[in-house]
């Protein structure tokens, strides 16, 4: 069945709210197409197609790849949409919000130039975690510094414009979309403090010459503390598509607000103290804490199973309202031919198999097994770049639309599912080479070699080729996107407008409890998890870490 894509008759977003939003996505995509250059022609070297010019390195594209894609695809997408979400549901943006919204972008994006200046000139080759002892130019950890800083103010403009919303309407519930995009900012500020203390306190002093060595694992642990809560930045957003957009688009209703509130907030805490799980075989850190980590890591299960059963609980109500019988009867009527929803849908069943692997990785005894290889980069691709990658990709087939006060025609709607159908292939070829690739052990983050003509290695070659082969098919679904966005743009202008679909709650339910939004618990809450988490092994770490000098191994 297909929804319907007829606009709805309701007023234009707000111009200025809008060129703030349009701004952030469009550099989001300008990222994304040069990150997809850069992993197109990675997955070439790595198949041994071709071999790149001279003064182009693999690890330079490596690293390039994962800062573009990774870190400012997606943090300029999840902050041009969050404010657009905040503006609907709260009301026109405040000038305050505004002003730190442009000064948070200006900040973000001088960062962005800098750095990929710097990956290009060769001199930051350090991968997208820039890992000790490898060393970069000071520059480029400046220029992350302030990436970090204008995300910060970002933040503060959408905790500013919610402060106001629940000042000015005592005593009434928040807009569910503006209790989510806060939750996700806040998971942010907090996760990005480990990282804003490596680059400040460690990289920075050590890069420009001021201090001769570096506590190597101390600087892998801050990374860590934010490395993995940065997976759940990426979610959020994603998850508040599929919990506040996703039943408007089919017609539904939301299943529970309390419980796509409480959903969030266990994520919140439990998604920073865990990032143990990326270091199992690193030396130098006590078994009982990476096990503590890894325990509540495997917490997040919860809220993850939530939101499942709240999702296809909204599918099928949607579904019975529309007369559908039987058991699956409901599966007809969800509109597969409307890509605002075929996308996150898509988005929604690969992240099934994407979270039994993250179980898989952060499993002590199975990581031994999948650690460094293959495995770990299409476990990678299938959340990032799958269920979060065409979760977004279905918002903008409509925010842009929405933001620009253009039409989602027929036509771009069509080109839309084209270029899902294509990223679900390309993924599909790479994705599930790289695992199985990774479960015979060949390594990650490596360039193409034979390994001195290993037999083994030798039977790595047919998968590298299929990885090659998907990334080539990835790539021509970006063109597709690129496409797509350049004909919305230039899509008419008409009387009605495009609807930005916000879905709304089940008749007669009831009101979430006021304590969800007691910040001060749940950041509580999580600052002592972190404290029990990480104070005892960051001490010892500090004390007895390995101090080194820098390299550059490129």
């Amino acid at each position: 069945m297909q929804s319907s894509l007829r606009p709805l008759k309701e007023q234009p977003f707000n111009e200025n709210d809008g060129q703030l939003v349009l701004t952030h996505l469009l550099f989001a995509f300008g990222a994304l197409l040069l990150g997809g250059i850069a992993g197109l022609l990675q997955g070439l070297v790595r198949g041994g197609t071709m071999k790149l010019p001279h003064g182009i390195g693999y690890y330079q594209l490596l690293t390039a790849h994962g800062v573009l894609m990774a870190l400012v695809f997606t943090t300029f997408f999840i902050i041009g949409f969050l404010y657009s979400g905040v503006s609907k549901s709260t009301g026109k943006l405040l000038p305050r919000t505004l002003a730190l919204g442009w000064t948070g972008f200006l900040l973000m994006g001088f960062g962005t130039l800098i750095a990929v200046v710097f990956i290009l000139l060769n001199k930051a080759t350090v991968l997208y975690t820039f890992y000790a002892p490898m060393k970069a130019s000071p520059w480029f950890y400046v220029a992350l510094a302030l990436v970090v800083v204008g995300s910060w103010l970002s933040g503060y403009g959408i905790f500013y414009q919610y402060y106001v919303w629940r000042k000015m309407n005592p005593g009434r519930k928040s807009p569910l979309f503006s209790f989510m995009s806060v939750v996700t900012m806040v998971l942010w500020q907090v996760a990005t403090l480990g990282v804003a203390a490596e680059v400040l306190i460690q990289l920075i002093p050590w890069s420009f010459g001021w201090v001769d060595t570096i506590n190597v694992l101390l600087s892998r642990t801050l990374f860590w503390y934010f490395g993995h809560p940065l997976v759940y930045f990426w979610l959020l957003p994603a998850y508040i598509c599929w919990y506040v957009i996703i039943p408007k688009i089919i017609g539904g209703r939301i299943y529970s607000d309390s419980l796509a509130r409480l959903s969030f907030l266990l994520l919140f805490i439990f998604s920073i103290p865990v990032g143990f799980h990326h270091q199992l075989m690193e030396p130098g850190i006590s078994d009982f804490w990476k096990f503590l980590q890894v325990v509540l890591t495997l917490m997040v299960v919860v809220p993850s199973l939530m939101t499942a059963f709240s999702l296809f609980a909204t599918f099928e109500l949607a579904g019975r309202t529309k007369g559908a019988k039987g058991l699956f009867g409901w599966v007809k009527t969800l509109p597969f031919r409307d890509v605002r929803f075929f996308a996150p849908f898509m988005g929604m069943v690969i992240f099934i198999p994407a979270g039994a692997g993250g179980i898989i990785n952060a499993s002590y005894q199975l990581d031994q097994v999948v650690h460094n290889t293959l495995w770990v980069t299409g476990h990678f691709h299938l959340t990032v770049a799958s269920s979060v990658a065409l979760t977004f990709f279905g918002i903008a087939y409509w925010l842009i639309p929405a933001v620009t006060n253009r039409r989602m025609t027929p036509r771009i709607n069509k080109l839309g599912l084209w270029q899902t159908w294509i990223w679900i292939i390309g993924m599909f070829l790479m994705s599930g080479s790289m695992h199985t690739v990774g479960l015979v052990g060949s390594p990650r983050r490596t360039a193409y070699t034979t390994y001195g003509g290993a037999v083994e290695a030798a039977g790595w070659i047919p998968y590298h080729v299929a990885m090659a082969i998907g990334g080539s098919i990835l790539f021509v679904g970006i063109l597709l996107l690129m496409y797509i966005i350049i004909e919305i743009l230039r899509s008419p202008k008409g009387a009605e407008i495009e609807e930005f679909p916000i879905g709304e709650e089940q008749d007669g339910a009831e009101e979430p409890p006021k304590l969800f939004e007691r910040w001060s618990l749940w950041i509580g809450i999580t600052v002592v998890l972190v404290f029990i988490a990480y104070t005892i092994p960051v001490v010892d770490i500090i004390n007895n870490g390995v101090n080194s000098p820098g390299y550059k191994t490129w």
